[in-house]
């Protein structure tokens, strides 16, 4: 009896895209990555002497940088100066067979190189141009060099974050940049769902300073309605308690939340102090808010004569939110994020087996791959351009002259 055919390969749902990924730290080449774990041709584009600065952030291992191994990852890697005429016409022919570019070079400047959004659309009409920015194409401080930690303080983060006698608080890792990358991503996909119905392109304009806005949460609304400010207040909500972060027995840490009233009870009678609930003010959360001090004390008194694993053990039964305050030691060896393969192992020529997040989701038909982790500076350049129809001479010569 003849063996069952194998089921065809599955196509990634973005195969067929290709990307050209121009920008630099982090916003933009984070979209494109994102674009590229899920089936996008990205072709990355770097100076030949300059390349993405991720490469050289943050630790390296034999000379290599690591942030760049999960940043560039599905990239194709070439080089190209954009500022000279030989790379202006490469780069214009590139354009003429992507379906995207990703930028975030200073407002004017891709049109000083007379690579805007008027000659980039000329040889391809339906290109979506993506513009990713500190503050946007325009407006006061449209110019001014951008970065994630801008946004930061000037999205209201920072002013909100913290205890309430210390001073604001900045996160210590790209927070700005990585919610305008899913953001990017997401605008990318909205401008390429239009291009169906219209069969054109257009520009994307993303400015860091506004998705982190959107996430705050109803600040404008509850300033504007209220004149509310909110203020820092550590680990504590102004929506809910008890709500912090509180040390075990064994010198460790847990996190409680109670957003829901009934976990809030549930709580309560775990930790002992069940005649709380019977209290007025227990039925609001924000009424609950303000006698944090009394909840606070209950919860970190009863936690603070249990070890870790007794208190989460404790509180699963009672069906009552809590997680572990866990380090990326803990995370790597965490069941659950084993459980979903987050963190998944890449084998790489450079440095063998990598482990690195995974991609972004979960897709029961068409799923995402990591194909291969960042490759070196300007690995791809002459398969690449060749693929346009240059010739190896043409390559070298673009070398000779310092265009890749």
């Amino acid at each position: 009896m003849p063996e069952p055919a194998a089921p065809a390969p599955v196509s990634p749902p973005l195969t067929g895209l290709r990307v050209l990924d121009l920008a630099t730290l982090f916003a933009g080449p984070l979209a494109a990555t994102m674009l590229g774990d899920f089936g996008a041709e990205v072709i990355k584009v770097e100076h030949p002497t300059r390349p993405d600065p991720s490469r050289g952030h943050g630790p390296s291992k034999d000379g290599v940088g690591l942030w760049w191994k999960l940043l560039g990852r599905n990239k194709h890697t070439i080089t190209l100066d954009l500022s000279k005429p030989a790379g202006r016409t490469t780069l214009l022919r590139l354009a003429a067979t992507a379906d995207v570019v990703v930028e975030n070079f200073r407002p004017g400047t891709l049109e000083k190189w007379d690579l805007g959004w008027d000659e980039l659309s000329a040889v391809n009409p339906r290109l979506v141009l993506t513009r990713v920015t500190g503050f946007g194409q325009f407006g006061p401080y449209a110019r001014r060099p951008g970065f994630g930690t801008l946004a930061e303080a000037m999205s209201g983060f920072a002013a909100m974050t913290g205890e309430p006698d210390a001073p604001p608080t900045l996160p210590p890792f790209g927070l700005a940049d990585s919610i305008a990358a899913l953001a990017t991503a997401y605008a990318v996909m909205t401008a390429l769902a239009a291009r169906e119905r219209t069969g054109e392109g257009q520009v994307v304009d993303m400015a860091i300073i506004e998705p982190i806005l959107t996430v705050l949460g109803p600040q404008p609304l509850w300033y504007d309605q209220l004149g509310h400010v909110q203020p820092r207040t550590g680990n504590r909500s102004q929506n809910n308690a008890p709500r912090n972060t509180y040390r075990t027995a064994d010198g460790t840490w847990v996190a409680v939340s109670t957003s829901a009233q009934s976990v809030a009870e549930r709580v309560m009678r775990l930790v002992g102090r069940p005649e709380l609930i019977d209290e007025p003010w227990f039925a609001t959360g924000a009424d609950r808010a303000r006698h944090a001090d009394v909840l606070d004390a209950a919860v970190g008194d009863w936690i603070a004569r249990h070890g870790r694993a007794d208190v989460l053990a404790a509180f699963e039964k009672a069906e009552a939110a809590v997680a572990p305050v866990q380090d990326v030691r803990d995370v790597m060896s965490d069941p659950q994020y084993q459980a979903l393969d987050t963190v998944t192992t890449v084998d790489d020529p450079e440095l063998g087996p990598l482990r690195m997040q995974n991609v972004l989701f979960r897709l029961s038909a068409t799923p995402g791959a990591i194909r291969w982790a960042g490759r070196p500076h300007g690995a791809d350049t002459e398969e690449v351009l060749t693929g346009l129809g240059l010739t190896p001479a043409d390559v070298k010569e673009l070398r000779e002259e310092g265009v890749v």
